[in-house]
């Protein structure tokens, strides 16, 4: 596939996954503009409604890699795709909790650019099969003279189908953000607005305690994990805010957040230690 303009438009999609209702209370953390929407079987896409990147002028890859550290962390038992474009590359970046996070990048013109031990990785986080899924990926990591970035992506979120993934029409990874933004509009994406740090702390709480999570997250646990989260988050809140990277300040922010959400998780319950 040769380029095409699509294909060379600025982009990103944050593919979770989880169903919407999981995803709506981390996601509203991040006080980002964002469109929610089903996204096949355990699938939701998160698209946004604006262009940090632009108004920020930090890369596309950085503010997305940024949002999906955030809400893996935030999420703790479900991973987060982030998918990016722009005019010279194409990549991805999976966070799953607090995991070091695996991506991969291709050139515009499709030539890999990541290592083939990465796209291991990736696929053995998702629980894709070791055998079959990993031979349909590993094209993805070879030269060819007819697949662009454009194409690297769009075959990557083909293999995901076999795990349930199935995009809404219109939400084409490679597009334009207007165009993106456009078709989640035109699909009846919910637009996710913050309401205030309360009620925002008191719905990813009933979230957490209503999963797989709840029964781990009072007393010895539940502060060991905010300490975690908080030793974690204060240098990387200081990391990004010294280079004014929105989205690893963002990151930082939320783990400081959580953790300190976590240290009064009790109290809020009124849950002896």
């Amino acid at each position: 596939m040769t380029a095409t303009p699509g294909s060379r438009s600025t982009g990103a999609l944050l593919l979770c996954r989880a169903e919407p209702p999981a995803v709506r209370p981390p996601a509203q953390l991040l006080r980002e503009q964002l469109l929610l929407s089903p996204a096949g079987s355990d699938w939701s896409v998160l698209v946004p409604e604006g262009k940090p990147w632009l108004d920020d002028g930090e890369p596309v890859d950085r503010v997305v890699t940024g949002w999906a550290t955030a809400l893996a962390v935030s999420a703790a038992t479900w991973p987060v795709l982030a998918l990016w474009w722009d005019a010279d590359r194409a990549g991805f970046t999976l966070a799953a909790g607090f995991r070091r996070t695996v991506g991969y990048t291709w050139l515009a013109d499709g030539t890999p650019a990541g290592e083939d031990e990465a796209m291991r990785t990736f696929a053995d986080r998702l629980g894709l099969d070791p055998v079959l899924d990993v031979q349909a990926l590993e094209p993805l990591t070879r030269r060819d003279p007819d697949a662009d970035a454009h194409a690297r992506i769009v075959g990557l979120t083909a293999v995901l189908a076999r795990t349930g993934l199935d995009l809404p029409p219109g939400l084409t990874p490679g597009d334009g953000a207007d165009r993106l933004r456009s078709a989640a509009h035109a699909q009846g994406a919910e637009l996710l607005e913050w309401s205030g740090w309360r009620d925002a702390v008191r719905a990813e709480l009933d979230a957490v305690e209503g999963g797989r999570l709840g029964p781990y997250l009072r007393g010895p646990r539940a502060r060991l994990l905010g300490a975690a989260q908080l030793a974690a988050g204060v240098p990387l809140l200081a990391w990004g805010v010294g280079r004014r990277s929105g989205g690893w300040a963002t990151a930082g922010a939320l783990l400081v957040a959580h953790g300190v959400f976590g240290l009064a998780y009790d109290r809020l319950r009124g849950t002896p230690s």
